[in-house]
């Protein structure tokens, strides 16, 4: 499903080059569960960011479902992302002008799906959230908790095949959490692909394999 292949990415510092990535090679098949683990500042969230086609490498191939995602232009990758990816940002990225029911909503509208199909759909994830009773409130009246799973269930609600996740359980409490990694354990069970970013162990272990970076690197002497 990807294939990248010596990526490197870098930002330009006083006229030297610090690598957020340096020759990454990973391939991952339809189907996996991988946790991507490594101290802060690896370039875990950078990766998620080049594989969620929201960062451009500046070297290197990434093949995606047979399409070179290096090759294509931003208006044919946007394509791409909006069909088969969902995403949960770390830092939410709601939109603060809309309510919770039309945040959630968004992703549907991008895919053409008609009315009286989203408000089914909106409806039933609401409820698997167990958030009905906030869908009229807009993201700065909801605690971070909240917000986190307004989030997910944004990135869940057009059924991505690929599902990319930035620390989902970071402002969740220990309940929640679990039942978000317990969701997401479940919907690869029914074939979504996950790639999970997570400095928690337990939560790394959802994974059928790991994958630790150090230094914008794939730390090869460590891999599960």
């Amino acid at each position: 499903m990807i294939e990248l292949k010596h990526i490197s990415k870098w930002v330009n510092v006083g006229g030297t080059r610090v690598f957020l990535l340096k020759d990454i090679n990973l391939t991952i098949k339809e189907g996996e569960f991988v946790s991507i683990m490594g101290p802060s500042g690896s370039g875990k969230s950078t990766l998620l960011n080049v594989i969620g086609m929201l960062d451009d490498a500046n070297e290197g191939e990434y093949h995606f479902l047979h399409e070179s995602v290096h090759a294509l232009k931003e208006k044919a990758r946007s394509a791409l992302y909006k069909q088969y990816i969902g995403f949960v940002f770390q830092a939410y990225h709601l939109i603060d002008e809309l309510t919770v029911y039309e945040n959630i909503e968004t992703p549907l509208i991008y895919k053409d799906i008609k009315s009286s199909e989203r408000k089914a759909l909106v409806a039933d994830i609401l409820d698997r959230f167990n958030i009905v009773g906030k869908k009229d409130l807009f993201p700065t009246q909801l605690s971070g908790g909240q917000q986190q799973l307004v989030g997910i269930a944004r990135a869940l609600i057009a059924k991505p095949k690929l599902l990319l996740a930035d620390e989902p359980t970071g402002n969740l409490n220990s309940k929640q959490g679990e039942e978000i990694m317990e969701l997401f354990a479940q919907l690869n069970k029914e074939g979504v692909t996950v790639i999970q970013v997570t400095h928690s162990e337990k939560n790394a272990a959802y994974g059928s394999r790991i994958v630790h970076l150090l230094d914008a690197r794939i730390d090869e002497s460590i891999q599960a």
